[in-house]
């Protein structure tokens, strides 16, 4: 376990740093590209041409970030304290900034797997965190991959 990853992560560079940890951990390469800037940032549509701050002066500040290996797994951090996790091409929206790295932890440490359901058929990935708290994801039928289909429980 990684000391002091589970702390509240204030902005979208503590969350980077974060995975950066995470990635080291786990022998896992690591790609991240960041946007700053209200006109950079992917919520912010309605900023007007050359505007860069939000309204208090501030940088919103978004980050992209990918993981080597298998599982694929991607990280997209957004400016208002949330993030949109994607496994194997299960995307997990409004995923709290301060649950990313129990998320992540949860997945490369091999806890996270998939739930075969009889009927109606289907599967779901769940991905427990600590404190009793899981994310469930439907995965479409010709979604599973060689990697989701060795984590069915």
């Amino acid at each position: 376990m990684i000391v002091g990853m589970d702390r509240h992560l204030a902005t979208t560079e503590a969350a980077v740093t974060a995975c950066r940890a995470l990635a080291a951990a786990y022998a896992r390469e690591i790609e991240v590209t960041h946007d700053i800037g209200a006109d950079q940032t992917s919520r912010r549509s309605s900023v007007g041409v050359g505007v860069t701050t939000d309204p208090d002066g501030s940088l919103p500040h978004e980050a992209f970030v990918e993981f080597g290996g298998l599982p694929r797994l991607t990280v997209q951090l957004y400016p208002e304290d949330d993030a949109l996790i994607t496994v194997e091409g299960v995307r997990f929206h409004d995923v709290p900034r301060d649950d990313v790295p129990a998320f992540l932890r949860s997945v490369l440490e091999g806890t996270a797997f998939v739930k075969a359901r009889r009927f109606p058929p289907g599967y779901r990935l769940v991905v427990p965190l600590p404190g009793d708290r899981t994310y469930k994801e439907l995965i479409p039928m010709i979604g599973l991959t060689s990697w989701l289909s060795s984590h069915v429980r």
